[in-house]
């Protein structure tokens, strides 16, 4: 590097280049742009010495931006995505025909002048002088690259792409005196090593490697004489000589490169000879960018890990840094998903709704424990076209997901009863649970007392329902009147907080609302939410926050630091045990009769929501929770006389459609996988020997053994809760595309 000597004068290497920012300035400028002779060369001389003395003395050469590798947890690839498709590879890999090709047709004195090319430079000015014009530059392959700096060092920015490539004397002169500084410190085999790499070859492919891959599906090392020679002929003008859409013009230009070497003596003239009687024989592998192109049905889950990276600050402190760090990508990140799940997801998807459907469905599986998002997948695809969509169904607004959410029906009713254990309620707790109740009022919240001033009532789904029922068989039938009187007691605030702390929250990040009705579903959340919370109850009370991302290393092979999952005991054993008792009822022989696992032990519940427009079966065993929705994305399709998969449904409940969902996609991601048993405590129910009055679980073929917790019921507002726009408008649809 150029330094300034002790006694104040400048170096040999600094005195060069301003004697050739002086005396070669106003010529090299002339041959690579176009302006008055006379004009052009009295603003070089009067300007030039000042302008290349204040140009700063070190070239900042950025990180290449890369594609990024996104892979499942056994390795295998999902995505790549990238803001430049490139690959940096080593001189050594790249084809001797390659290196010599783009020599011979773009510097071919390259090993023999410095910096500047004086002779080019007289060559550029003779002939451009002969045509009145510019015909010809005089660019060495290092200022072609230091100009390609400038603009990789621009990124996507419309304005500084255009200031880096700007045919004015002042890019010019920084453009030599860097290149100087290049020619100095790197050589000519990385120079040329660098410039192969940097250089833009069309049809989206940045460096060799991506070219050789784009146009011929092979490596850069690989490349044949005719190969190597087509794509050297691309630099010069990537759109005009591109093989894809213009063979002939393509052919032209690469017979002129084998002439070239041949001229040179690269290649005997019999060589040039053959390879330009070959026809162009492309092999084109078109871009894949992006999560829209994930495999395994993986692109909701391959765009949540962009927004983790986007987010977390793991990843940088700002989200400035964090951008700047995914579009320059060269990253490979491993993730949490688990090859085994993500196809047992998709196979249950697949099987049980159609894309075309009016309805949709959304399903994500996590492990207790570790909170590893294990599988995720919905039913419209991600896309822009019909029945596609961009809107991760399983997760909240801020991760890109619906607006709001989805109401969730009685899958809530389980965070009531374990606030209420916490409290010291016993599992014996008995209340009168009539068909037909009024809101109790006043009712404790967190902003104080509710008051049922509209005169709202609650009903159960069957007339026949009615009390009195202790915990467990109200928890198996889903008897809403019992879980709105168990809520009035010990107030809203200790339920919501109990939601909260398993990671529950609205689709919209808004704090739950403060309301009894909370209780039986009025909250809008996400499946990827309510999978977490339940994988709580498998872990015997401790939360573990979701994560996606197992390691990452940067394009040097460097480990990167990733988001760990942070675990906390928010309830104590026994009351996760006995919601794990509570729980397995419903499978055995409650609502989600149908969602049971054969051969191992699993629990969880049923939600059906107002009018149908949503169900859900949340369930869990002690080695994988899962969460599973059905409905309209618009919330409008009540579903009833309905097609769903090509199967017709009178009405649809949690444990009908959701239920077999889950028991597929459980049992196919579980297979072969250990089957511990789920810690349970003895529950005695006072009420087990009392009269028959009706049955409303078990068997029923129609999938009728679901509740609906609002049966002819219409809140007034301050029993919702819901956020400006309604709770159910997922909005969203204007996002652009994502990578």
């Amino acid at each position: 590097m150029a330094k300034k000597r002790s006694g104040g004068g400048l170096s040999r290497t600094q005195q060069a280049a301003r004697f050739l920012g002086v005396s070669v300035l106003a010529g090299a400028v002339l041959a690579g742009i176009a302006l008055p002779a006379a004009g052009a060369l009295g603003l070089a001389a009067k300007g030039s010495v000042e302008g290349f003395d204040e140009i700063p003395a070190n070239l900042k050469r950025p990180p290449l931006s890369q594609k990024t590798t996104i892979l499942d947890a056994d390795g295998g690839r999902i995505a790549s995505v990238y803001s430049r498709d490139r690959t940096v590879v080593d001189l050594e890999d790249i084809s001797p025909y390659m290196r010599k090709a783009i020599v011979a047709i773009e510097d071919e004195r390259f090993y023999e002048h410095g910096a500047i090319d004086l002779k080019g430079i007289l060559r550029a000015l003779n002939k451009n002088a002969q045509n009145g014009g510019v015909s010809q530059g005089a660019s060495t392959l290092t200022q072609q690259y230091v100009k390609n700096v400038f603009v990789e060092e621009a990124g996507d920015d419309a304005d500084k792409v255009a200031e880096a490539t700007q045919p004015t004397i002042g890019r010019k002169v920084k453009e030599l005196k860097y290149a100087i500084q290049v020619e100095e410190e790197l050589g000519k085999r990385k120079i040329l090593e660098n410039y192969l790499n940097i250089t833009f070859f069309g049809q989206q492919a940045y460096g060799v490697e991506a070219a050789a891959q784009r146009y011929f599906s092979t490596s850069a090392k690989d490349l044949k004489l005719e190969e190597a020679a087509l794509l050297a002929g691309l630099v010069q003008s990537p759109s005009r000589y591109d093989p894809v859409n213009d063979e002939k013009e393509a052919t032209k230009r690469r017979n002129t490169v084998l002439q070239r070497m041949a001229d040179l003596g690269d290649i005997p003239q019999s060589r040039a000879d053959a390879a330009k009687r070959k026809p162009i024989r492309l092999d084109v592998s078109k871009p894949r960018n992006g999560c829209i192109t994930a495999t395994s049905d993986a692109g909701f889950f391959c765009d949540y890990v962009r927004e983790v990276f986007h987010q977390d600050r793991a990843f940088g402190k700002t989200r400035k840094e964090r951008a700047k760090r995914w579009n320059q990508g060269g990253m490979t990140i491993r993730t949490t998903l688990d090859p085994q799940a993500q196809d047992a997801v998709r196979t249950s998807i697949n099987n049980h709704v159609r894309q075309t459907d009016k309805v949709a469905t959304a399903v994500t599986l996590i492990e207790p424990g570790t909170g590893r998002i294990m599988g995720m997948g919905q039913s419209r695809p991600y896309g822009f076209g019909d029945h596609e969509t961009e809107i991760n169904l399983s997760v909240d607004k801020r991760m890109g997901g619906s607006n709001y959410g989805f109401q969730v029906g009685s899958t809530f009713k389980p965070f009531t009863a374990a606030a209420a254990l916490e409290q010291g309620v016993p599992t014996s707790k008995t209340y009168p649970a009539p068909y037909k109740i009024k809101y109790p009022s006043p009712v404790q919240t967190c902003k104080g007392p509710w008051v049922n001033n509209e005169g709202a009532t609650v009903s159960n789904e069957l007339r026949s329902e009615v009390g009195p029922y202790a915990l467990k068989e109200a928890t198996a039938k889903s008897v809403n009147t019992y879980f709105v009187q168990m809520i009035s007691d010990i107030g809203v605030c200790p339920v919501t907080d109990m939601a909260a702390s398993l990671g529950v929250r609205m689709g919209n990040g808004e704090k739950l609302p403060q309301v009894p009705s909370v209780t039986l579903g009025s909250a809008t959340i996400s499946p990827l939410a309510m999978a977490n919370a339940y994988a709580t109850f498998a872990n015997r009370g401790t939360h573990c926050t979701p994560v996606a991302i197992d390691s990452a290393t940067n394009a040097d092979g460097k480990k990167l630091s990733v988001p760990r999952t942070s675990c906390r005991k928010v309830m104590s054993e026994k009351t996760a045990d006995t919601m794990n008792t509570l729980l397995r009822g419903v499978v055995e022989d409650g609502t989600g009769k149908q969602a049971g696992l054969s051969g191992r032990d699993s629990a969880g519940k049923t939600g059906t929501t107002d009018n149908r427009v949503a169900a859900w079966f949340v369930g869990y065993t002690p080695n994988l929770a899962g969460a599973v929705w059905v409905g309209s994305p618009t919330t409008k399709v009540p579903m009833e006389n309905i097609s769903i998969g090509g199967q017709y449904y009178p009405k649809v409940f949690g444990g009908g459609v959701p239920g077999p969902i889950w028991r597929d996609a459980m049992g196919g991601a579980l297979q072969g996988k250990p089957a511990p048993g789920l810690p349970t405590v003895p529950i005695e129910d006072p009420h087990e020997d009392k009269p028959d009055r009706g049955d409303h679980g078990g068997g029923n073929d129609n999938g009728d053994d679901d509740e609906n917790p609002w049966p002819d019921i219409s809140f007034p507002p301050n029993l919702i809760g819901g956020g400006d726009g309604g709770p159910f408008d997922i909005g969203g649809q204007g996002r652009g595309r994502k990578q």
